[in-house]
């Protein structure tokens, strides 16, 4: 079994602790997060797995609109928690089509791609810069629902390739007690999730969460001002 049907595998097994909920849309955004980062970090040099299976699903459905294989299979299920448990049995489909059909990649090529991939290593801040510039490109709606659950996919992949925490990183863990103290909130809800409750939307909650997020960043430079005033 390859990693990703494996941690598909867990994911399944104990929703909750990956997504918070069985739900096809944060499936989606935790896999393009935890996907793409493991693609950045050469761990995945003959691919994630999951190439072609938009393709595949929409020429199995016949359908040429331009939604995401989670809103088509949403749209036929109805349900988030349906679509979501529905997903593994397209994808373990999928993947018997795939074996089929695929050819193997050269080593020249595997080589290739594993150089290519690791000239670059995108950092957390940086990450989260782009977001906010560009949120339709990485979360499709303004979210911070989607926001929360992309960057979980990408804490999660760098762990898996025993990277040691950066000091953005260690940083950034510090951002939900410091969520939770700002709001008074001392449950074990998420730093999305209490930001959301605090906003109109989910629109209005991202917004929040890339001003709180500066201000946090900030916090010990006010700090600073106001004992260098006094």
């Amino acid at each position: 079994m390859d990693n990703l049907s494996r941690r598909l595998q867990n994911i399944k097994e104990n929703p909750v602790q990956y997504l918070d909920k069985p739900s096809i849309t944060c499936l989606d955004l935790f896999l393009i997060g935890y996907l793409s980062t493991r693609t950045e970090l050469g761990l995945d040099i003959e691919g994630s797995g999951i190439e072609g299976f938009q393709e595949w699903i929409q020429n199995r459905e016949k359908t040429n609109v331009s939604q995401s294989w989670a809103r088509i299979i949403l749209f036929l299920n109805g349900s988030e928690r349906s679509a979501f448990y529905d997903f593994f049995r397209l994808f373990d489909i999928f993947c018997e089509f795939k074996k089929a059909s695929c050819e193997e990649e050269t080593q020249q090529k595997k080589q290739s791609i594993k150089n290519d991939f690791r000239y670059y290593l995108r950092q957390l801040y940086e990450f989260i810069g782009s977001i906010k510039k560009r949120p339709g490109m990485y979360l499709l709606t303004p979210s911070i629902t989607r926001l929360d659950m992309l960057l979980r996919g990408y804490t999660l992949a760098r762990r898996e390739a025993d990277l040691v925490p950066t000091e953005e990183e260690k940083e950034f863990e510090g951002f939900q007690s410091w969520v939770q103290e700002k709001y008074g909130i001392n449950s074990g809800q998420s730093w999305s999730k209490i930001i959301l409750f605090y906003s109109v939307d989910e629109d209005e909650a991202l917004q929040k969460f890339f001003e709180l997020f500066e201000e946090y960043l900030n916090r010990n430079k006010n700090s600073d001002v106001d004992e260098n005033s006094g």
